[in-house]
């Protein structure tokens, strides 16, 4: 089965429009598992415009299992990540004036802080994914880099228009899913995608995790995270 980690960084945007103490994205998490999810992702942003410090080391001593935390390949949060230790890092690349985080990792272009951050967290013994584009040269060197496991953008397809421009981002993931299977590293997808988007990605051979926050936090307004949670759970299987 899919496993599915939920991401609670807008819990935590909700909080940080009024500097308060509700919602707390620590209580988000567990009702997210109590509703089925294999994991929490959250995204520890040099800003800290929705995830703060103590939500991650509450989050380690309340999530047992399956900790994601997303972050960029700078010294400052590496440091955080080794002294927290989450059950995995995905290194993803950061802008401050953007809204969420836009398009894959440049690995190849930024092979050597992308190899330094890779190296300090396997040294804390800590497993690393690459948030990367579907493209064989970014799945290459992340493989060289010592990745073990690569997070395809989904954007470009959730953002798609029209059958034949859905049908062909779809090709372009089950290409990039089997060729980074095929030199030995794990793939996981996110970004974008939603209760109904999500049906045709589960059915790509060789995907084993996903990522999905802002569609569930969304609908958790109005349903509550527990009950948000179990309907994606419904929507992977349909």
């Amino acid at each position: 089965m899919i496993r599915l980690g939920v991401n609670i960084d807008h819990v935590a945007t909700i909080r940080q429009a009024r500097r308060a103490k509700e919602p707390d994205p620590v209580a988000a998490a567990v009702f997210a598992l109590l509703g089925g999810a294999d994991g929490i992702t959250v995204h520890l942003r040099e800003d800290r415009r929705h995830i703060q410090d103590r939500d991650l080391h509450v989050l380690r001593q309340t999530v047992p299992q399956g900790l994601n935390l997303e972050m960029a390949a700078v010294d400052e949060i590496i440091d955080i990540a080794c002294t927290v230790r989450p059950d995995q890092v995905t290194l993803v690349p950061e802008r401050r004036e953007e809204l969420t985080t836009e398009g894959g990792l440049d690995v190849l272009g930024q092979h050597e802080s992308v190899f330094n951050a890779i190296s300090k967290l396997r040294h804390a013994d800590i497993s690393v994914a690459l948030f990367i584009d579907p493209d064989s040269a970014q799945i290459d060197a992340s493989k060289r880099l010592g990745a073990v496991a690569v997070e395809l953008q989904t954007a470009t397809y959730s953002e798609a228009v029209g059958t034949a421009s859905i049908q062909r981002q779809l090709r372009v993931l089950e290409k990039a899913t089997a060729h980074a299977k095929s030199i030995g590293l794990h793939v996981h997808m996110g970004h974008g995608l939603n209760y109904l988007n999500v049906k045709p990605i589960v059915r790509i051979p060789g995907l084993e995790e996903l990522n999905i926050g802002h569609s569930i936090v969304s609908r958790s307004v109005f349903v509550g995270m527990d009950r948000a949670v179990r309907e994606m759970r419904e929507a992977m299987r349909g």
